[in-house]
Formats: C-alpha cells, sequence, structure tokens
C-alpha cells in the first residue's frame, strides 16, 4: 500500500457509502397509492380498512402530530425480474427524520385479511413480499405521525407533548413506496464490510491484524467494478472471507448478545401510543425468527404482553408460540419496568406478583431475572423483595450514567437492607440499544472489570427506548463476530443462559451492600408532584380496600372483589412505570395519570365504603356504638387499635397564648412557638424541655432555588441550585383559625413571584406532631420549591423509609460517595436523632429530600431536613406543575424509628369516621411494635386463605406472634406469589391461629392463615 491508512479508510468508506449501499436493490417500481387519515384517536384495522380510501403520491405531505393516516398500497412485482437472483420486497419511507428510531413516524403493515406483517421504521423500512414476479402486492399500513419531542436533547420547551397544542399541520413527507428486489449477494458484501471497518477502527494502530483487514479492504475497492457492483460483490466478498474466518482469540472476552428492545411504556409517547409500539417491534421480532433459526429476543414487562392479549390476539398468539420455543422470552417477572425509588414496598412486590403470574399463567414460564435496564437508581430494598418472589438474578444498565463515581463491578452480588443476595449483573457495553458493532464490542471488553476473575458479559442488542427492536443487519453482525479475531466472541442467546453460565463462571463474586444509587435524575424525586400524590394516595387506599374488604369477607361473608381489586392494581403498577411516577413524560402523559389517579381513587373509596358498611353493620352479637373511626394503620391511633375500628379516645387539650405578633401552642406533650413571619422559632419536648429548633434558625422556612439543570430538565437537579437560593421569610398574615379546645390551627399567608403559599400549622390535643398543611398556587417555572426544618441535633447520619424498612445515609461528605448523594429519596418519613433524641419529618406525597450537617457559631451543629416540594422544568412538559398543590408534613419530637413508622403510617392512612356503627375487632394482630403488619388480604388463588404481609420495622431482631382473629386450619410461611416456602425462615412456630416469628432486621415475610 502507498497509500497512508488514514486515506485508505476515507477511500474505503466513500466505496461502501456511494457505491455498494445504492445498489443493494437491483431494481425498484413504483406502486399504487391511496390514503384515510383518521379524524381522532387510533381505530382498528377493520374499522379501517371500511373507510373511503383517496388516491396519495409519493411526495405529498401527511400526518398532523400524533394522527393515524392508513395508506392502502397495491400494484404488480415486475415481470422483468424474473430469473434474477434477490429477494422481493417492500420499502416505504414515510418521511423518515435524521434522529433515533422510536422518536418519530413509524407504520404497521397489514395483510387484505388483517394480519401483522411487519413494521415500518428508521432503519428498518423493508417489509417482505411474499409473491414473486408478475404476482400482486396488497397491503395497508397504518402510519403513525408522531412527533420528535426532543431526541435530539436539546430540551428546549415544546408544545408537541400535548395534543391540544401540537397543532394541526402535517409534519412528514411520504418519500417512498416502492416494491424492490433485494440483491443478497451486495447486501452481505454491505456487512462483511461494516463489521471489519468497525473492529479495524478499534484495533490499535500497531497490530498486524489491524493492517491485514485494511489491506483485505482495500483489495475490495480495487478489485470490484463501480459500475457493476452487483456483478463483482462475491468476488469482493471472496477477497474477505479469509480476513472474516480468523477465530478469536482464546482469551477473548465472551459476549452473550441477547435481542431486546426497551420500550418505555410512556414516555415522549402516550401509553396508547406504546400499544401500537409493542406491536410494531413484536412483529419485527416475528419477522426476524421466520428468517433467522438462531435468533433469541426478551422482552420485560407483562403489561405489553398483556396489551398484544387485548389489542392483537392473532400477534399474541405467534408470540406464545414462540415463547414455546424458547426464542421469543418473557423476561423481567416485572407488570412493568418501574421505577424502585418510590413505589411503596406492596407495590414493588405487587410489581413482581403480577408480572410472575400473568407469565406463567400465559406462557408456563417464570422468569428468574430481574430486568430493570433503565430505572433511576435501585432501592436498598429491591434485593429481598426480588429474592422473596423466586428471582435469581437481577440486571440493570443505568447505573453507567453516574456523573461522579464509577461502579467498581460489573458482576457481583447484590446486598439488601436485610442480608438477602441476588447475583447482579451490570453490562459493561453501558447501552441496552447496542448495534453490535465494532466499538461497542471492544467497549464491552475494555472496560469489564472482574477481568483474571470472569470473562462474560451480556450485551442487550436491538433499537430501544421508543421500540424497533433488533435488525437483520445486527444478526449479521452476530453471526460475523461469534467468533473472529480481534473481537470479543459473541453468541445470541437468552438472559438466562447468560446469567446461568456467569454465576457457574463466578460463583464467589464480590459484594455491593445498600442501595444502587443513581448519580443523575435526582429530580426525578420531585417532578410532577401531582403524579407522585396519586400514586401515594392509591397505594395506600389499596391497602384500605384489601384490609377492610378481607375482614368483610371473613366476618360477614361479603364477596371480594378479586376481579376489580386486580385490575386497580394494574392500573397503578402500569402509572409506576420508571418514565410516569418519577416525572418525566409529555404533558399529555400526566394528565392521563392524573385522570386515572381519580378514577382509582374513586373506585376504590367504592370498594372500601362497601366493606365498611358490611362491617359497620355488625353481627348479631354486636351492638352499635355510634360514631366509630376505621383506622387502617398498623399502629394505634387515638385509641383505636391496629387495623380495627371503635370509638377514638376522648381529645386533649390545647392551650393557645400570643407571643407578640406570634403564638405559643401546647398540649401537654408539645409546645410550638410561631413568630409573627409563620417560622417555627421553638418546638419544644414538654417532657424534657429539650428544644428541637436551633437558637435564630427557624422551621418552616420555605426556600425558592433557581433550579436549571445542565441536561435533562425533568430528571436532573444540579448541586449548583444551593448556591441561588431565597428565603420566603416573609408573611402577608398569620392568623389563629382555629381555637377549638381539642385542636389549634394557625394559617400563613404568603406571596412570591407568581405564586401563593397558605399553610395551616396545626396541633391536635392527643397529637404527637405539629401537622403542617402547605397548599401552594404555584406559578414558577424552573424553579424548587423547599421546606426546611433545622434541627438541633448532632446527627451523623439520617434513616430514611424504604420499601420494608429504612435506610441510613451520612449527612457529611466524607467521600465523593457522599457528596454525589446531595438530594435523596424517601417514603413516608425521615428520622434524624442523637442518643436519647430524635425527630421524624413526614409527608403524605413527598419524595425528594436533603438531610445535611452544619456547623454554628456556638460550637455546636445543627442538622438540616428538607424536603422538595415542588419544580417547574420546562422539558419535555413545559407546563409541568403549574397550579394548586396541597401537601402535608408533620414534625415529631423525642421520637425513636418505630415513632417515625407509626407517624408515617397515620399521616398517609387517617381515621375513616362511619356514624352508627359497630366496632370491629381487628382481623389480625401483631404482639410486637417492630413486626409490622403491611398488608392483608385473601389469597390469589381464591381458596379464601388469608394472606398477611408483616416486616420487621425496627433494624434489628424481633421476636412476637402474629394472629388472626378467625378460625385456620394451619398457617404456613410462603413466598411473595403465596407457595409455600420449602424451608421457613421466620416461622418457628403454630399455636391456633397465631404465627410464631423470628426475624432478623427488616425482614419480610408472607404468612398463609388456612380457612378450609
Amino acid at each position: 500500500m502507498h497509500d497512508n491508512s488514514a486515506l485508505v479508510r476515507a477511500r474505503i468508506a466513500r466505496f461502501a457509502q456511494e457505491r455498494v449501499k445504492p445498489a443493494i436493490y437491483r431494481d425498484t417500481a413504483a406502486l399504487t397509492l391511496s390514503a384515510w387519515e383518521v379524524p381522532d384517536e387510533p381505530v382498528p384495522f377493520a374499522e379501517a380498512i371500511g373507510q373511503t380510501f383517496e388516491p396519495f403520491t409519493v411526495g405529498s405531505a401527511w400526518g398532523k402530530p400524533w394522527g393515524t393516516t392508513w395508506f392502502h398500497v397495491t400494484g404488480t412485482v415486475p415481470e422483468a425480474w424474473q430469473g434474477l437472483d434477490g429477494v422481493v420486497e417492500l420499502v416505504v419511507d414515510l418521511g423518515f427524520l435524521s434522529g433515533q428510531s422510536g422518536f418519530q413516524a413509524e407504520g404497521l403493515v397489514f395483510d387484505p385479511a388483517g394480519r401483522i406483517i411487519k413494521a415500518i421504521e428508521p432503519f428498518n423500512d423493508h417489509v417482505p413480499v411474499e409473491v414473486g414476479p408478475g404476482g400482486t402486492v396488497d397491503v395497508y399500513i397504518e402510519a403513525a405521525s408522531n412527533p420528535d419531542v426532543g431526541s435530539d436533547w436539546s430540551f428546549r420547551p415544546t408544545p408537541v407533548g400535548d395534543k391540544a397544542t401540537a397543532g394541526t399541520k402535517p409534519i412528514y413527507r411520504l418519500r417512498r413506496v416502492d416494491v424492490a428486489l433485494l440483491d443478497t449477494q451486495v447486501w452481505e458484501l454491505q456487512m462483511d464490510i461494516w463489521t471489519l471497518t468497525g473492529l479495524m477502527d478499534v484495533l490499535s494502530p500497531d497490530l498486524p491484524r489491524r493492517a491485514d483487514i485494511l489491506r483485505a479492504l482495500e483489495a475490495v475497492v480495487d478489485a470490484m467494478d463501480p459500475d457493476d457492483v452487483s456483478g463483482t460483490a462475491a468476488a469482493g466478498r471472496a477477497i474477505l472471507a479469509p480476513v472474516l474466518a480468523q477465530p478469536a482469540y482464546a482469551s477473548a472476552h465472551r459476549v452473550v448478545a441477547v435481542g431486546h428492545a426497551h420500550i418505555d411504556s410512556a414516555w415522549l409517547w402516550p401509553v396508547r401510543e406504546t400499544i401500537r409500539k409493542c406491536a410494531r417491534t413484536f412483529s419485527n421480532v416475528l419477522d426476524l425468527m421466520d428468517r433467522d433459526p438462531g435468533f433469541v429476543f426478551a422482552a420485560s414487562s407483562a403489561q405489553q404482553y398483556a396489551w398484544m392479549k387485548e389489542h392483537y390476539p392473532e400477534l399474541f398468539e405467534r408470540i406464545r408460540a414462540r415463547a414455546a420455543e424458547g426464542r421469543f422470552v418473557p423476561v423481567g417477572g416485572m407488570w412493568v419496568e418501574s421505577d424502585t425509588n418510590m413505589p411503596g414496598g406492596e407495590a414493588l412486590a405487587r410489581q413482581l406478583v403480577a408480572g410472575k403470574q400473568f407469565f406463567m399463567r400465559e406462557f408456563g414460564i417464570e422468569p428468574l431475572e430481574v430486568w430493570l435496564p433503565d430505572s433511576f437508581g435501585y432501592s436498598a430494598a429491591f434485593p429481598q423483595i426480588a429474592v422473596a418472589a423466586g428471582s435469581r438474578y437481577f440486571l440493570t444498565q443505568k447505573t453507567s450514567w453516574n456523573e461522579t463515581n464509577t461502579m467498581p463491578h460489573h458482576t457481583f452480588s447484590w446486598e439488601g437492607i436485610d442480608g438477602s443476595r441476588i447475583f447482579t449483573h451490570f453490562p459493561p457495553v453501558d447501552t441496552y440499544n447496542a448495534m453490535l458493532s465494532g466499538e461497542e464490542l471492544a467497549k464491552a471488553q475494555r472496560q469489564y472489570a472482574e477481568k483474571g476473575a470472569s470473562n462474560i458479559s451480556l450485551v442487550p442488542f436491538g433499537f430501544g427506548d421508543g421500540g424497533g427492536g433488533p435488525t437483520r443487519e445486527m444478526l449479521a453482525a452476530a453471526s460475523r463476530t461469534a467468533s473472529l479475531e480481534g473481537s470479543p466472541t459473541v453468541t445470541v442467546a437468552s438472559p438466562l443462559a447468560f446469567f446461568e453460565e456467569a454465576e457457574r463462571d463466578y460463583p464467589n463474586p464480590p459484594v455491593w451492600s445498600g442501595e444502587l444509587y443513581l448519580e443523575f435524575h435526582r429530580g426525578t424525586y420531585t417532578s410532577q408532584a401531582r403524579t407522585k400524590a396519586g400514586n401515594r394516595r392509591s397505594e395506600h387506599l389499596l391497602r384500605e380496600a384489601e384490609l377492610w374488604a378481607a375482614t368483610a369477607a371473613v366476618r360477614t361473608g361479603a364477596d371480594y372483589p378479586y376481579e376489580r381489586l386486580a385490575e386497580l392494581w394494574q392500573s397503578v403498577l402500569l402509572l409506576q412505570f420508571h418514565d410516569i411516577l418519577p416525572g418525566t413524560s409529555i404533558a399529555w402523559v400526566h394528565q392521563v395519570a392524573e385522570e386515572n389517579y381519580r378514577r382509582i381513587a374513586a373506585e376504590l373509596e367504592d370498594l372500601i365504603g362497601a366493606a365498611v358498611s358490611a362491617l359497620g353493620a355488625g353481627s348479631a352479637e354486636a351492638s352499635s356504638v355510634g360514631p366509630v373511626a376505621f383506622n387502617a394503620s398498623p399502629f394505634a391511633v387515638s385509641g383505636v387499635a391496629a387495623m380495627s375500628a371503635g370509638p377514638v379516645d376522648a381529645p386533649g387539650t390545647v392551650s393557645v397564648e400570643r407571643d407578640g405578633a406570634g403564638y405559643v401552642l401546647e398540649n401537654g406533650r408539645l409546645r410550638v412557638s410561631i413568630d409573627g413571619q409563620g417560622l417555627v422559632t421553638s418546638l419544644v419536648d414538654v417532657r424534657t424541655g429539650r428544644d428541637a429548633i436551633p437558637a435564630g434558625q427557624p422551621g418552616n422556612l420555605l426556600q425558592l432555588f433557581r433550579d436549571t439543570p445542565t441536561q435533562w430538565d425533568a430528571w436532573d437537579i444540579d448541586q449548583h441550585y444551593q448556591r441561588s437560593g431565597t428565603e420566603l421569610r416573609d408573611a402577608e398574615s398569620v392568623e389563629l383559625v382555629t381555637d377549638a379546645p381539642e385542636r389549634a390551627s394557625i394559617r400563613v399567608e404568603r406571596r412570591f413571584g407568581a405564586s401563593a403559599v397558605t399553610q395551616t400549622l396545626t396541633l391536635e390535643g392527643d397529637g404527637t406532631a405539629l401537622e403542617i398543611e402547605t397548599i401552594v398556587e404555584w406559578h414558577e417555572q424552573q424553579k424548587l420549591l423547599k421546606l426546611a426544618f433545622p434541627l438541633d441535633v448532632h446527627a451523623d447520619r439520617a434513616a430514611s423509609e424504604v420499601q420494608f424498612g429504612h435506610v441510613h445515609r451520612p449527612t457529611h461528605v466524607n467521600t465523593s460517595w457522599d457528596a454525589a448523594r446531595f438530594e435523596t429519596c424517601a417514603h413516608r418519613w425521615v428520622h434524624v436523632a442523637e442518643p436519647g433524641f430524635g425527630v421524624t419529618v413526614a409527608n403524605d406525597s413527598t419524595y425528594g429530600h436533603d438531610i445535611t450537617r452544619t456547623a454554628r457559631a456556638d460550637g455546636g451543629t445543627t442538622t438540616l431536613v428538607r424536603q422538595s416540594l415542588l419544580r417547574a422544568p420546562l422539558f419535555p412538559d413545559p407546563k409541568s406543575d403549574q397550579g394548586r398543590h396541597r401537601l402535608r408534613t408533620s414534625v415529631g419530637i423525642g421520637t425513636d424509628v418505630l415513632d417515625a413508622v407509626g407517624e408515617g403510617y397515620r399521616l398517609n392512612l387517617p381515621l375513616r369516621l362511619v356514624e352508627d356503627a359497630s366496632a370491629v375487632a381487628p382481623l389480625v394482630r401483631s404482639d410486637s411494635p417492630s413486626i409490622v403488619v403491611e398488608s392483608v388480604k385473601l389469597a390469589e388463588d381464591r381458596s379464601g386463605d388469608l394472606i398477611v404481609r408483616v416486616y420487621e420495622a425496627r433494624g434489628a431482631r424481633a421476636v412476637g406472634t402474629v394472629t388472626a382473629g378467625c378460625e385456620v386450619s394451619g398457617i404456613v410461611e410462603t413466598d411473595l406469589l403465596e407457595r409455600a416456602a420449602a424451608e421457613p425462615a421466620a416461622l418457628v412456630g403454630v399455636d391456633g391461629a397465631s404465627a410464631q416469628l423470628r426475624l432478623r432486621a427488616f425482614q419480610l415475610v408472607t404468612l398463609r392463615f388456612r380457612r378450609n
């Protein structure tokens, strides 16, 4: 070679782009088109083909944002193609943009009988035509004119995420609808060149292998006739064959390539479009399986399969058939790929219960691997929940997005808060949308952290996020890199095959203990507050509905609403998807979510009302006791025992005194001083005289920050927000609005910017905490509103509630890991303490917190607890969070962790008052305060057995008894799916209706009380 390598490389690239690629099709012929635009929302095939189709021509504009246009395509395959080598295909360009697959126009192709053939996507624009020369082409294309909301990640505000503001002007122009003859030799040559070029570019320049590839590729360009690519393609392939035949090194990294298509169940498109995305992607996959017997594809999310069963039953049956062959593989075992930070414990358990039940029922398959490549960090409680559901493996990729610290492992054992461990893999390829390029495979090999101990990693390949899935080009790359010198070896297989081999290869992996905190996307704990409030309320209403319905079924024989509860759980689980609950979807998604939460609440209130009515009527031996309160909490509230109904205790009294422009409230346990600005200047534990508020640092302080993240608006809170805060101290009014003997309330009104806040601070006569209701008329943009409580507590760590327990996080920043954790997620409460004195800050819908420790002039330290109440990002919803919000906070002092647990339940499960009803004894009792009953329901198998889920809440070993208030024939410990445990881990004895338990810290236990 006389040219230097850079020039040779440029020559090869130009030849491939300008000569080989245009020659892939030997010939093309135009087809006849007609079209019908759907007036509004999509319609099924049978309805569409009955409409009047008007003539349409290539080059014409089509498709308003979020619209659907049906094209009828007819014509004849040219007779002149008779005898020519090649494959007849339909080739369609809907007007694809330069952006990503899945973020723009897509189409689904049907035959005249309504059978789905395949989808049309960017980078996957062909459809098989099963007729030869002279045959008739007759297909329908359901074309979706989805707008590209922002796949260039410029994060500019755009109106197209809301159907009401997206406009009606066509946004696409049809470029091509042809029948074409694919030249398979030219196509295979293109794949040879692509694979070898990609490998060559990642090899070191001084390696002979790189020079050999470069020389062979140049020889192809020299040997082939640029004016007859078709006729000389075989010769070009023959030149490359020896280079492609060189086997991989014995020590090469082993890659298991899993066909995949990450399909967000909603994101920059509504849920209704995701249903169609699934059909498009899955039809692409089934087409590939028809043509490549070695292709294996894995798809998660039972919800997406359920959509196919409902909306595309024929396609679902084809999926079922391939699943039986082990080629279309259900993975994950969850209803959706949910967020794991914010769903409550029972909800996260139900993700796995509902998902696995569906897969076992429909396919006879129980996925053993949890598949969450894209969720925004992973709760420390998750290993136990996954193991309790029968899962053995866990996969994620998202922690590769960390801003500050690099995860030290790719294959490891992940340990949860109770000590449970799950074998975990974090693909070093750093993507779930691989194309099996030379760059990606080299990255997987280069970054793999376990070199010397293990040598295998997983690579999910296929277009994802908006779906699309693997392509024939990716499968061609996989076959060429099965054993190729200089490249990792590639085997296409299932996730389970990978995990079983990886586990054999690495029987004693390192351990990562605690949460997999994502050092990124910290704003997801706060964005779209109404969606988060809907989730929290739904979770607790579901608890109530199941508890009272089970109690009514056992005590009165009332029907248990199995179907309605299952449907409502599935609705809530869908809305916990990792781009819905985190608040990172377009406006349309969150509008629908809020509508669904209203529907869910109304239906659950109906179920609760029916159960309470049945229970409140009492039994023959019960007498009416007048007004009673139904307490769904696992803790006693106002004298009403846990999970029972009865009269409340007589309320205590509250005294109110004026203190200058402010007030002092006292109820015998707490003394609260509120100044003339509505700030809490003192919060005293009357029993000890200890004040939780440091002098000169008032609580209930609203703070407003500039919130302009560097990248992902709705996703991120960047640390630089801390440098631009304003304290909202000035109040328009501070007045006493309730001065009853049993209650005192102070109302505080403030205005700032275009917004207004009304706070009501209440102390109940029997209250153990100061309650604060914050109503915000929020009209800010790119601002962050926090509620601050400086506390006179020297705490080096804070406890934050997670699912079935809590985690401790440092309040200091000794390490880069500490510093990166500047915004964290907590469920119903956080607790900070020093020996002998603790403070609980609880909430009813807030997840984002920051808790830090600062020095004071007197030499002491202040622990600052702040709740992140509201944000106002501009992308992808430019009007996110605008309007009215109601948030509740409580602050209790002199508390321990179990007090905090009880306060969290109390604030989220208010007593339900019923007039003229009977007392109801609890259906389930726990005699240990740290063995907390999380859920009470009837068994999924409809046997009438009672299912009780408990957990240890203090974080210490516990011994106690859980007793059913009904006759039982036996008690067994089960997994989350209510299958009897082979070896009980916590049940140490049975005495009639009582289960004797011995639990380790945070242990989760499910009990089945048999009733037949």
